[in-house]
C-alpha cells in the first residue's frame, strides 16, 4: 500500500511537472505584441490646374514642422505632370495617378525619389488613370478607357488590364472582390450606373450592379458592406449613397445624399458637404451621426479631400480655396478642433502618412 501511494505521488507530480512544462512552453511561443508605429510626417497631393503641368507633391515633417512645398520636385528634378488625382502608400513604395499625364508615378515615401514611372497608354493614347487600390502583391488602377490594370507590387508591371464599365472612377476591396464605380462622366447626359464587381481570384469581371446614375465614391466598412456615392444627373435625378452587402452583392438601402466621396475610419465615414462641412457617418448603426465634424470656429472655404489618421484619429481636410491659386491642409483633433493648417499647391485633394 505504502508503495502505491509513492507511485500514485509520483506520477502526479510528474503529471503537474509535464502541465506546467506545457504552460510555459505555451507561453514563450507567444508573439509580442507588434510596436505601435510612429509617424515621421505626411504627403499632400495638390492636383494643380487642368492642362497646366503644375501638379505637386507637398511633405510637412513632423519633427522639425518643416514644410517643402514641392518635395517631388526637389529631389527629382523634375514634375510630376498634369493633374494628380490619387496617392497612396503600400509598403514601401508610395504610388501616384497622374491623370491628364496618364502616368503612374512609384515612389519612395521616406525621400520622395522616383522608383518608376509607368505609362498608362494605349497605342500613344493616354488610359486617362484616376485612382488606385491594393490587394495582397497587386495594384488596381482605374482609368477613364474603361478598365482596371492589375500592377504586380513586386517586379512594378502591369499584367493585365480588365475591362469594366464607361469612366471607371473609385474602387473598393470588399469579400476578395473589387468593386469598381462606373461613372460615364466623360459622357454626359449619359451617365452609366453600374458597379463592375471583380473576382479576386480570377481577376475578371463577374458582375455589374445597379446603382444611382454617375456612382464616382466607393469606400467598403469592416463590417462587409460597401457604399457608392453617386452624384446624379445634376437635374432630375438626385446624388444618393447606396449600401452593398458584399455577401450577396445586393444593394440593402439606398439614401438621398449629396456628396461624391466618403472616407472610413473604424466605424465613421466622413462626408464633405455644402457649407464646409464634414458630416459624420456611423457605419456600425447605418445613421448620420453628426452634421458637422468641426466644433471650434474654422472656416472651411471649398473642402477637397479628407483623410483620417487611423494611429491619432486626427481628421485632415484640405480646403482648395478658390480653385486656382494656393490651397490649404487643415488638421483637427479628434474632438473636432483645430490644430494646425499648412498651405499647400492648387487644389489639394489628399493627404498620406508616413512612418519613422
Amino acid at each position: 500500500m505504502k508503495q502505491l501511494k509513492q507511485n500514485l505521488a509520483l506520477c502526479l507530480f510528474l503529471g503537474l511537472s509535464l502541465f506546467s512544462a506545457c504552460k510555459k512552453n505555451e507561453a514563450e511561443v507567444v508573439e509580442p505584441e507588434t510596436p505601435k508605429a510612429e509617424r515621421k510626417g505626411l504627403y499632400v497631393l495638390s492636383e494643380g490646374l487642368f492642362n497646366a503641368n503644375n501638379t505637386t507633391l507637398s511633405y510637412y515633417n513632423y519633427e522639425n514642422q518643416e514644410l517643402i512645398t514641392d518635395q517631388f520636385f526637389t529631389v527629382n528634378k523634375r514634375g510630376l505632370g498634369d493633374t494628380g488625382n490619387d496617392i497612396k502608400i503600400y509598403g514601401s513604395k508610395m504610388y501616384v495617378v497622374v491623370n491628364v499625364s496618364s502616368t503612374l508615378e512609384i515612389i519612395n515615401p521616406k525621400d520622395g525619389v522616383s522608383i518608376k514611372k509607368i505609362d498608362m497608354k494605349d497605342n500613344n493614347v493616354g488610359r486617362q488613370p484616376r485612382f488606385v487600390v491594393f490587394d495582397k502583391n497587386k495594384a488596381f488602377i482605374s482609368s477613364f478607357d474603361g478598365t482596371v490594370a492589375v500592377l504586380d507590387t513586386a517586379s512594378l508591371t502591369i499584367e493585365k488590364y480588365i475591362k469594366v464599365g464607361r469612366n471607371p472612377e473609385q474602387m473598393a476591396v470588399a469579400n476578395g472582390k473589387l468593386y469598381v464605380a462606373n461613372s460615364g462622366g466623360l459622357d454626359y447626359p449619359n451617365y452609366d450606373n453600374t458597379v463592375s464587381v471583380i473576382d479576386l481570384n480570377t481577376l475578371t469581371e463577374t458582375k455589374r450592379i445597379t446603382v444611382v446614375e454617375n456612382p464616382r465614391g466607393v469606400v467598403a466598412d469592416q463590417y462587409g458592406d460597401v457604399y457608392v456615392l453617386s452624384t446624379g444627373n445634376y437635374a432630375n435625378v438626385k446624388s444618393s449613397m447606396a449600401t452593398i452587402d458584399s455577401k450577396t452583392d445586393l444593394v440593402k438601402t439606398q439614401l438621398d445624399f449629396s456628396g461624391g466621396f466618403m472616407v472610413i475610419s473604424g466605424d465613421y465615414g466622413y462626408l464633405p458637404a455644402a457649407g464646409g462641412k464634414l458630416k459624420v457617418f456611423n457605419v456600425k448603426t447605418e445613421t448620420m451621426e453628426k452634421d458637422n465634424f468641426i466644433t471650434d470656429d474654422t472656416k472651411i472655404t471649398s473642402p477637397y479631400g479628407v483623410a483620417v489618421d487611423d494611429l491619432t484619429g486626427e481628421v485632415f481636410i484640405t480646403d482648395a480655396k478658390n480653385y486656382t491659386t494656393s490651397g490649404e491642409v487643415f488638421c483637427f483633433d479628434k474632438e473636432g478642433k483645430k490644430k494646425y493648417s499648412i498651405k499647400v499647391g492648387i487644389n489639394p485633394n489628399k493627404v498620406v502618412f508616413v512612418n519613422k
